[in-house]
């Protein structure tokens, strides 16, 4: 749009200043040539009215002007015409003061029949002044038939800027489209998404420069996520021994004094919250190593159900669409770990769930937790979802867990094309919701 307002600008700039300086020069041209055959004529005239006993009448009436003109003739108080079409009445006032001063000038006029120049000359010799009105209407169609050729080029200019605004904009900003592209594919966690090879010299060093980026991010998330897999696997064989001797303990614990067995119940504690621990970070882990697999048709309606009995809920709290409007496209097993987290950090942090919702809006199924506890303050709900986040409360109450569980929760939603958020519920608690772009139905 912008090359097309400036190439009709520009053309209409140039248009103007042609068609302004072609008039001017035409009219300057034809103005001396009718000025210089009116002197003709009127010299013509002249030699005629030299012969004694010649009138005006019979002098003007063997009088032949140039291209088409009439002449009209004053002599004294008496005026003569070669045509009836022009008479005195076509001579202006200020032209016949001019010309009765003893100079010659010239008039533009308009008649019946379109622009004319009007070119009078003072005939000293005869005592008469001489007019010549010369038509300007072929002159007239050659301005006319030149505006519209340059308007036409206008118009042309115009459209081949719009084409030209087109094609160059399109060639700049489709590398930039392909960038904005690729990084967003690259956030949603296709990290194998790369530019594609370009031939275009102003480019090469941008690709090359993106695409080694993107290698050294996939190779640095890659390298963080085998880092933690593995210590969390290495971490797995001391932490089974332990347990193992721990368990042997307590299978002892009456023979135990009441410190020991104080002790044994703290160990116990810390070693089930560095057991799920564990298994966070594995989680964690294999989300952000893996793309997603193959995705399968998930009724989250039937998915809430089954995980509230199998954890010992009551399926009371199930507020959801029939399975077939609830059903969305992912893997089972993380839809199940998710919900288990919303569930288990209503238990830690909120007095238990009051609510599952279930419900499909428009294109997406929204999956909510609502719970009995306090509720999330504004400015912490988005915090919450980071890794290793813990309330203030839950740390001053050595509440179990690491603060990975709402993490697996969004990115498990991020890994499926959703998202996760934290509102206020509707009896003052906080809802924890999972959307989830809904299968096609």
């Amino acid at each position: 749009m912008g090359f097309a307002v400036g190439a009709l600008l520009v053309s209409i700039v140039l248009v103007t200043t042609t068609w302004l300086l072609a008039r001017g020069y035409l009219l300057d041209q034809r103005e001396r040539s009718l000025t210089r055959q009116a002197f003709a004529d009127a010299n013509v005239l002249a030699s005629r009215l030299s012969t004694a006993g010649t009138e005006v009448g019979d002098a003007l009436g063997e009088l032949v002007p140039s291209g088409g003109a009439d002449v009209v003739v004053r002599s004294g108080d008496s005026w003569y015409s070669s045509s009836l079409d022009v008479g005195a009445r076509d001579v202006p006032a200020g032209l016949r003061t001019i010309v009765a001063g003893g100079s010659a000038g010239t008039a533009r006029v308009e008649t019946p029949d379109g622009p004319a120049l009007l070119v009078g000359v003072p005939v000293s010799s005869a005592g008469v002044e001489f007019y010549e009105l010369a038509p300007l209407t072929e002159l007239q169609m050659v301005l006319r038939t030149l505006a519209a050729v340059l308007g036409a080029g206008a118009l042309a200019a115009t459209a081949a800027g719009a084409a030209f605004g087109v094609w160059a904009s399109r060639r700049a900003v489709q590398p930039l489209e392909q960038v904005a592209g690729a990084a967003t594919r690259i956030a949603g966690g296709e990290l194998t998404t790369r530019l594609p090879a370009t031939d275009d010299p102003d480019l090469l060093a941008i690709v090359a420069s993106f695409n080694s980026m993107v290698d050294a991010l996939a190779a640095r998330i890659d390298r963080d996520a085998r880092f933690v897999g593995d210590v969390s696997h290495e971490l797995r064989s001391p932490l089974t021994g332990v347990v193992t001797s721990v368990e042997v303990l307590a299978a002892r614990r009456q023979e135990l004094s009441s410190r020991a067995d104080q002790a044994l119940t703290l160990v116990e504690r810390e070693l089930r919250r560095f057991r799920q621990m564990l298994d966070d970070l594995l989680e964690l882990a294999r989300i952000d190593g893996a793309p997603p697999g193959e995705a399968a048709p998930v009724p989250l309606t039937a998915l809430a159900r089954e995980v509230l009995v199998t954890t010992g809920r009551d399926p009371g709290l199930l507020d959801a669409d029939p399975d077939e409007q609830t059903t969305v496209l992912g893997d089972k097993r993380s839809l199940e770990r998710a919900l288990r987290n919303l569930l288990d950090n209503a238990d830690r942090h909120g007095g238990g769930p009051c609510a599952v919702h279930v419900q499909r809006r428009e294109g997406t199924v929204v999956l909510s937790v609502d719970d009995a506890g306090p509720g999330v303050p504004v400015e912490d709900r988005e915090r919450v979802f980071e890794r290793f986040a813990r309330g203030p409360r839950a740390a001053r109450r050595s509440l179990p867990g690491a603060g990975l569980g709402l993490a697996i929760v969004a990115e498990t939603a991020g890994q499926h094309g959703g998202a996760a958020w934290c509102s206020e519920a509707r009896g003052g608690g906080a809802r924890f919701s999972l959307s989830l772009p809904g299968a096609s139905r």
